[in-house]
C-alpha cells in the first residue's frame, strides 16, 4: 500500500510540474510575447535612413536613435558600408572620430545599409511625412497598460529597438526596419490600437 500510495503522489508531482512548465512557456495574454524573434523581410530596392553617421576609427554607423550629449557622441546604429566623406559637408571630428547628421540612401539586408549615393546634409533636408496610421484619433488604453507595454519593447523587439514614446494613448514604438511584420506581431500581441510601429528605414 505505502508502494502504491508513493507512486501516486510521484505521478501527481509529475504532472504538476508538466502543467507549470507549461505554464511558464506561454505566453501571458495581453502582451509579453516576444514578437521581435521573427524579423521582418529584407526591403527590396533601395531605403533611406536620417541620423548621425559615427566614423569611429573606420567603424562607420548610421545612428537612428538617441544620441548621448558628449564630444565626441556617442550612440549605436546600423553598420554603414561605402561611405566616404570626400566631398561631404557638415561634419565635425575629434580624435578618430568623425560624424555629422545626414540622411544617407542605400540598401539594407537586415544588418548592414550599403550606400548607394551621395548623403544630404540633415539640416537642408525635406523628407515625405508618411500618414498617421491613427487617423488623427486618440487610443483607448489606460496609462498603466501603455507603461508596461512600452517596458516590454526594448526586450520584445530586441537589436530592432531603436525608441518609444507614450503620445495620445498609444505606445510609438520606433524599429530599423518594419515591412508590417512588427506592427502585426504588436498588434497580436497587446491587441489593436495600441502600438504604432515606425519604420526608420524608409523606402
Amino acid at each position: 500500500m505505502n508502494r502504491l500510495r508513493r507512486a501516486v503522489a510521484a505521478a501527481g508531482l509529475a504532472a504538476a510540474s508538466l502543467v507549470l512548465l507549461a505554464a511558464c512557456a506561454t505566453p501571458a495574454a495581453g502582451g509579453g510575447a516576444p514578437f521581435g524573434t521573427v524579423p521582418p523581410a529584407a526591403p527590396d530596392g533601395e531605403v533611406r535612413g536620417t541620423g548621425t553617421v559615427l566614423d569611429r576609427g573606420g567603424d562607420v554607423q548610421l545612428c537612428l536613435g538617441p544620441i548621448a550629449e558628449s564630444y565626441p557622441p556617442q550612440c549605436s546604429g546600423i553598420p554603414l558600408q561605402g561611405w566616404s566623406w570626400d566631398g561631404v559637408e557638415g561634419s565635425d571630428s575629434s580624435g578618430d572620430a568623425h560624424w555629422g547628421a545626414y540622411a544617407v540612401q542605400g540598401t539594407y539586408d537586415g544588418e548592414t545599409l550599403t550606400v548607394t549615393g551621395p548623403p544630404i546634409l540633415l539640416a537642408l533636408y525635406d523628407p515625405i511625412r508618411p500618414e498617421d496610421p491613427t487617423g488623427g484619433k486618440p487610443g483607448t488604453a489606460d496609462e498603466a497598460t501603455l507603461e508596461k507595454v512600452r517596458a516590454e519593447l526594448p526586450s520584445a523587439l530586441g537589436d530592432q529597438f531603436v525608441s518609444s514614446s507614450i503620445e495620445r494613448g498609444y505606445v510609438w514604438v520606433d524599429v530599423i526596419w518594419d515591412d508590417g511584420t512588427l506592427q502585426d506581431a504588436a498588434d497580436a500581441a497587446y491587441g489593436d490600437g495600441v502600438v504604432v510601429v515606425r519604420s526608420a528605414l524608409q523606402g
